[in-house]
């Protein structure tokens, strides 16, 4: 599911070139939190605000669920043409 959050983000432009999907599909939080100016750091982040943290999931969550449909509805239309 990370990879998936990585290459979703990616796709939509939000974050710059630098995040390897592959190798490190988590670095993408750390990507969006820098370029939202938000302080993230590996470890605990208690400080930050919720609003804070909903900037850097929300760009995210949004996208991942859009694609998981589409994957979905995908899916269903090649299981339809190959029966």
């Amino acid at each position: 599911m990370d990879r998936l959050k990585c290459e979703v983000v990616k796709d939509r432009g939000v974050v710059a070139d630098g995040v390897n999907c592959t190798l490190n599909p988590n670095d993408i939080k750390y990507a969006v939190a820098k370029q939202e100016n938000i302080p993230l750091q590996n470890g605990d982040n208690g400080d930050l605000t919720t609003r804070q943290v909903g900037r850097i999931g929300g760009q995210m969550g949004g996208s991942m669920v859009r694609r998981l449909i589409e994957m979905a509805q995908q899916q269903l239309v090649d299981e339809k043409e190959q029966q």
